[in-house]
């Protein structure tokens, strides 16, 4: 059975957003990846396929090895998805902070 996974329910869990956070500063083996974590390797493993499943993460051969690569591309698309909220809540806590000034004036 071949699930098609959500982005967001990908970096949902700490641990792979902990693994990006790694592959934003360079490409890594699953080896150097799992010793990072006090976890089993299969269970980075498994986080590892979902975060290439949904294409935050990529990977390259080179000789025996994987490397795992952070694909910023694929980060830019939830970012643009997540910017109309963004937005909005920085207008709400911008009107706020308008409130709480005149109020702080007027005492």
């Amino acid at each position: 059975m071949n699930l098609r996974r959500d982005v967001f329910q990908a970096i949902a869990d700490p641990t792979r957003r902990a693994i990006l956070l790694l592959l934003t500063s360079q490409s890594m083996t699953a080896g150097a990846i799992a010793a990072n974590f006090d976890t089993a390797r299969p269970t980075v493993s498994k986080h590892l396929q979902i975060l290439t499943e949904c294409e935050l993460i990529k990977q390259e051969q080179q000789g025996r090895e994987i490397y795992y690569h952070f694909n910023p591309n694929k980060m830019k698309e939830i970012a643009d998805f997540i910017e109309p909220f963004r937005k909005t809540w920085e207008d709400k806590f911008n009107k706020l902070e308008a409130v709480m000034k005149s109020y702080s004036a007027k005492k």
